[in-house]
């Protein structure tokens, strides 16, 4: 079976130069191949589909062997993505139509993606007012709803809002299944507790000023006094003091300076 005829295809201008414009799909295929007649036709149709979000072009293999050594390919069909004129993903074989979509979207680049990926680079720095705005955007962008990135996006963008914005914490993290959304809904739970609500015990005292100092935003106060609950009575609350810190660890992250501080105690507690 032979492909459609076509220009002559220029790698140099067609692909990479035209990749710093939009990215190009690069099916390396030969005429003789069973799995590249499989996988071209569901290629074209989803670049049919993408409505010149990305372009597609073919590579006969058997016409362009030094195009093979150049990019050290050794089986067919290999798809190559090309962004910003560099390869930037790929992989060899004919894969199914639903997992191809699925790592299209997790590879082509998009105003959503990088601001999820502006986002992630803004929190690994420990800025997170940067990370804060780059998140909220990322997530207003439609593609949001069903993108794989979306689920860690939610979290994180709650993880920064839960002490400043309660109820669009709890919105976020409302359905997920994590355990950082967990945290998250543990943390939020106990911001809304009243200390005098609680039940009667050796522990009830520290658990009362950790309550309080959560709600006045004092964390290390906090810490230190569920800390303290957990030595007078580790089981108390049906274990609320132990469950509590690890939801704030959790949550501010390992490497936060509360968590740094008290961590080692909270551990050591525990024996």
């Amino acid at each position: 079976m032979n492909a459609p005829a076509s220009p002559p295809l220029d790698f140099q201008t067609d692909v990479v130069e035209a990749s710093r414009e939009r990215p190009v799909l690069v099916d390396f295929w030969a005429p003789w191949c069973g799995p590249c007649r499989v996988l071209g036709p569901i290629l074209e149709t989803l670049a049919a589909e993408a409505g010149g979000r990305w372009t597609l072009a073919k590579v006969n293999t058997d016409e362009a062997p030094g195009l093979m050594q150049q990019f050290g390919i050794r089986g067919i069909p290999a798809v190559k993505l090309f962004v910003d004129g560099a390869v930037a993903a790929e992989f060899t074989g004919a894969l199914p139509e639903h997992v191809l979509r699925q790592w299209l979207d997790e590879h082509l680049p998009s105003p959503a993606r990088k601001h999820a990926k502006a986002a992630e680079a803004a929190w690994e720095a420990g800025d997170r007012d940067t990370a804060r705005a780059e998140f909220e955007a990322a997530l207003a962008d439609p593609e949001a709803e069903a993108a794989g990135w979306a689920t860690a996006a939610r979290t994180r963008l709650a993880r920064l809002l839960v002490f400043d914005d309660g109820s669009r914490a709890r919105d976020l993290v409302g359905d997920l299944h994590t355990p950082e959304g967990e945290a998250v809904r543990t943390v939020l739970d106990a911001l809304d507790r009243d200390p005098a609500a609680l039940p009667d015990g050796p522990a009830r005292e520290p658990v009362a000023d950790a309550l309080r100092g959560l709600q006045s935003g004092d964390l290390d106060a906090t810490l230190a006094r569920l800390i303290d609950a957990i030595r007078a009575d580790r089981y108390y609350d049906d274990d609320g003091a132990r469950k509590l810190a690890v939801a704030l660890f959790q949550t501010l992250g390992e490497d936060h300076a509360v968590s740094k501080t008290h961590r080692p105690a909270f551990n050591t507690s525990l024996y």
